[in-house]
């Protein structure tokens, strides 16, 4: 048994995990069938007296989903934790955190950070998860990754279907600003801690990753990374722009 924890809470040192099979598809297949089942059900989840349990239920699943990152790590000592890789910097996990504290509170600012945080940041480690490659449905590292990657998701659409929250401009740019001051933070930790390369500022990963495509230089890699990540706060507030426009059409034409 102590040989299975071993193994099942360790890190591989081949490779598990590759992109686009069936190990990657499953999650992701998951996590839309849940969003498209709140959907389905969202005017029977508001009039529910037990709605609220499921807010709490899905906060506590959050935490647990990204705290149980740094308590594997502590259990094994082989592994870290490791300050290089393992400070609390990254837009995923603190996405992960904003959304647990989101749904308790029903907090619109927190909604507004994590809704472009996820669709814009986190929406890569969905497309090249990265951190799996030594890591199949074997290890304790692959679900505890799946969890707290598709559980953002799944909380921030529920608060859209059924507590009516929605992202504004002015959403857009306060998430922009708080990941400016994420950037910051990162770039300043790259810099004292040789090796670190928090939210990949600092050099490509070393396994493939839709980064790779990018530069080595500083500047120019963080130049081309603004600007993909302002494109994709345009593209996730569209929808909602075209929403806008079409109603307010409906009303002019009334």
């Amino acid at each position: 048994m102590k040989e299975f924890f071993h193994y099942f809470f360790g890190a591989g040192t081949q490779q598990e995990f590759a992109l686009f099979t069936p190990a990657h598809i499953a999650p992701i297949v998951w996590m839309i069938a849940m969003i498209l089942l709140i959907r389905r059900f969202k005017e029977s989840l508001k009039g529910w007296k037990h709605e609220p349990a499921i807010r709490y239920v899905l906060a506590f699943a959050l935490i647990c989903s990204e705290m149980a990152y740094y308590w594997r790590l502590v259990g094994l000592p082989e592994l870290g934790p490791n300050p290089v890789e393992n400070l609390p910097i990254g837009v995923c996990g603190w996405a992960v955190i904003f959304c647990s504290f989101m749904v308790i509170g029903k907090t619109q600012s927190l909604f507004d950070i994590s809704y472009f945080w996820l669709l814009c940041g986190s929406v890569f480690a969905l497309l090249t998860p990265t951190p799996l490659n030594y890591t199949g449905p074997t290890r304790f590292r692959y679900y505890q990754f799946w969890a707290e990657h598709t559980l953002g998701y799944i909380a921030v659409f529920y608060m859209i279907f059924v507590h009516g929250m929605r992202p504004t401009v002015k959403s857009a740019i306060r998430s922009w600003i708080a990941l400016f001051v994420m950037a910051v933070i990162a770039y300043c930790t790259n810099v004292m801690l040789p090796g670190a390369n928090y939210l990949f500022m600092a050099k490509p990963e070393a396994a493939p990753s839709v980064l790779d495509i990018l530069p080595p230089n500083f500047a120019l890699r963080l130049t081309i990374m603004a600007a993909v990540i302002t494109a994709l706060y345009v593209v996730a507030y569209l929808p909602w722009y075209l929403k806008d426009r079409k109603a307010q059409k409906q009303t002019q034409s009334v």
